[in-house]
């Protein structure tokens, strides 16, 4: 006999977690499932950001992601609290590079008020008392709240939660939804009265599958980091340039971790698998597709961006290349420094194929009693606790 569900979540990220906790908040006596393809969480996304608790002040103050990312930097810091997980409040410095960097600091600061987010936009001659290996031309901004933690380690505490609540999680169950609404694992149904898709560089698939967000394709973007010990490196905190305005990457930036190492990275190379953490996995046909239509979207409206940020990426890969990029932010880095690969992770950003432009922000779409989660990359770790109360409470 087929199993019945209050909810059931496709996806068992820090999104589909939240979700799940979320749920039990609003709805105590509900019957919840988790169905993941893999043996645990944050085996993907979840776990191989880059740990660093976003403080809110890149995104558009009328975005989700402005809505959502500094309640969950709070959010996250009372779990790490709580549970006595390692944290690292070292703040966060953006330095610009020349005069056309100026005005977008400008921007960001803004941007930063505007979000309710603690931030200074202060004189170079400043810097030093903040860090004293960076470099910046003119200003730069300060960001006391910007901190890092292990990303396992939270996930983990949010997915203790969720069973406490009594939730259900059930790992090594790849799944398909049908147009009638049904999970099907291995041949096998599964109901529930409403399905939320969360399945990360899944969603995508999953969602098509239903005649749900057409539009929109996928382009897996692989982040290669490099690291080093703090000890050989010296900072103190983590110094990133100003964003592009026309993508989503924050470009090649130094991060702390909490076990004491230096981070460089990452780059941003397109690749044609969700999961293709290295160069030799093939994709399967329905990453090809979708990515396919992605860079021939891309290729149609925004061609330069597209060959600019490949040309720019690739050679990133090479460690001497992508110091030399980290040296416009700290100079002077030891030439003796072993640097080491980090695991790499991938951004499955959306891609609107209607303007043929990167998705910016957070989509969500609904079909009848199925809730699609199509985009909630960076800074999707950081919110997804009250990302996924307001998930909860329009859609469900």
């Amino acid at each position: 006999m087929a199993q019945h569900y209050d909810y059931a979540i496709v996806g068992g990220g820090i999104i589909g977690l939240s979700l799940g906790l979320s749920i039990y908040e609003k709805f105590p006596k509900s019957r919840v499932v988790i169905i993941d393809k893999e043996s645990s969480s944050g085996l993907h996304a979840s776990g191989r950001n880059s740990g660093v608790l976003h403080a809110g002040f890149y995104y558009s103050p009328d975005s989700l992601k402005a809505k959502f990312c500094a309640n969950g930097n709070e959010y996250l810091r009372k779990i790490i609290a709580d549970d006595e997980l390692p944290i690292r409040n070292c703040g966060k410095v953006v330095v610009a590079q020349s005069d056309l960097d100026l005005p977008r600091l400008e921007n960001l600061l803004q941007r930063g008020i505007a979000n309710g987010v603690e931030l200074e936009l202060l004189d170079e001659k400043e810097l030093k008392k903040f860090e004293p290996l960076a470099k910046t031309h003119s200003k730069f901004l300060w960001s006391p709240n910007t901190a890092v933690s292990d990303p396992i380690l939270v996930t983990n505490s949010i997915q203790r939660r969720y069973l406490a609540a009594g939730g259900e999680i059930r790992f090594n169950s790849e799944c398909e939804i049908t147009k009638e609404s049904e999970l099907r694992i291995g041949g096998s149904p599964v109901f529930a009265d409403r399905i939320i898709n969360a399945a990360g560089g899944g969603a995508i698939h999953l969602a098509h599958r239903v005649g749900v967000g057409l539009h929109y394709s996928q382009l897996p973007v692989l982040g290669l980091y490099k690291v080093a010990t703090q000890r050989e490196i010296g900072l103190q905190r983590l110094v990133y340039p100003v964003p592009n305005p026309v993508n989503p990457f924050l470009g090649v930036h130094f991060t702390l971790t909490v076990d004491g190492s230096v981070k460089i990275g990452p780059t941003a190379i397109p690749i044609l698998g969700r999961e293709q953490y290295t160069f030799t996995t093939i994709p399967d046909w329905k990453d090809l597709a979708s990515s396919g239509a992605s860079i021939a979207s891309l290729l149609a409206t925004s061609p330069r961006n597209l060959v600019h940020l490949a040309k720019t990426e690739l050679p990133k890969m090479a460690t001497r290349v992508l110091v030399s990029g980290g040296e416009a932010l700290v100079p002077n880095l030891p030439k003796n420094t072993k640097w080491k690969p980090k695991k790499p992770g991938i951004r499955a950003q959306l891609i609107d194929r209607r303007s043929g432009q990167f998705e910016m922000d957070y989509v969500v779409e609904k079909n009848e009693n199925q809730v699609h989660i199509l985009n909630a990359v960076s800074p999707g770790w950081t919110s997804s606790m009250p990302f996924a109360k307001w998930v909860v409470d329009k859609f469900l």
